[in-house]
């Protein structure tokens, strides 16, 4: 689609009337989904390590972190620990399965920057749902480094892909970040208890970056982080599919007409005209 007929398709849909959004029922399937899954992915990943930081909390969080051989042989242990290759194993199973959690994850937020989108007519809404399809992919990028990361070690040797590694684990979950900060800021316009969950949607991204400066004593708060915005998303797409599906009305509806397009007129009152050759009064 050209530019030009992109921006006449956006600014139809900023000027249309209010209206339920199919994009709700695609944000709570994918949402049910996304942590269904999750729930099943986080019993995937190895549950102990060797000898990590108690900050990094999860040994798959201090594997995306990791920043040398010494990190290694403390999330898997000496090759003299029984308990190696079990962890080894495991790690390789999840990281396998988490392209499939990545492609829920970002189902999830694009749908639900859409839907936000739609019943607001935010052009930031709009451009929010390209940032969790960029997190999946630097997700995958990182995925990708992980397994030679984890190839070597097994081998006794040190990848160069480690060097590399920061980039992709620091992009992506700030822009997992930004993308709650969007949801939160959304869910404000939308009333009072809304303003207030979204609030602390917002509050919840704060952690994030403590994370990225300072991963082996805060890392282990980039789950619930994420979670603050994910589960607002998840309750405003289970509200919404309920108003589209029994009272056929959108989220928000204040009973405000449709914006007029910029640059149009408003049509001039029409008078009725006097008959010929009859006198007005």
């Amino acid at each position: 689609m050209p530019i030009g007929g992109l921006q006449l398709w956006i600014e139809a849909q900023r000027v249309r009337p209010p209206a339920p959004t199919r994009w709700w029922y695609w944000a709570l399937a994918f949402g049910i989904a996304v942590v269904l899954f999750g729930l099943h992915l986080g019993q995937v990943f190895p549950q102990t390590a060797h000898d990590i930081a108690p900050g990094y909390g999860a040994p798959v969080l201090a594997f995306e972190f990791a920043g040398g051989q010494a990190d290694l042989e403390a999330i898997f242990g000496f090759y003299t620990d029984p308990q190696q290759v079990k962890r080894l194993a495991a790690m390789r199973a999840g990281n396998e399965q988490d392209y499939l959690y990545m492609l829920l994850y970002a189902g999830f937020l694009v749908s639900g920057c859409m839907a936000l989108w739609r019943e607001l007519r935010l052009r930031p809404l709009l451009a929010a749902a390209t940032l969790p399809v960029a997190a999946a992919l630097c997700d995958a990028y990182e995925n990708w480094l992980l397994f030679d990361i984890q190839a070597a070690f097994t081998a006794g040797d040190y990848s160069p892909a480690m060097a590399s590694l920061p980039t992709p684990v620091t992009v992506k979950f700030l822009l997992i970040g930004v993308t709650n900060v969007v949801i939160g800021a959304a869910a404000t316009q939308l009333g009072r208890w809304w303003a207030l969950f979204g609030t602390i949607a917002i509050l919840a991204t704060i952690p994030t970056a403590m994370a990225i400066v300072a991963p082996a004593a805060f890392a282990w708060a980039l789950f619930p982080s994420a979670a603050g915005g994910w589960m607002l998303l998840l309750a405003l797409a289970a509200a919404g599919s309920w108003q589209a599906a029994l009272g056929q009305r959108p989220l928000v509806d204040r009973g405000e007409k449709a914006p007029k397009p910029v640059g149009q007129r408003p049509a001039a009152p029409i008078r009725p005209s006097s008959g010929f050759g009859r006198r007005q009064r």
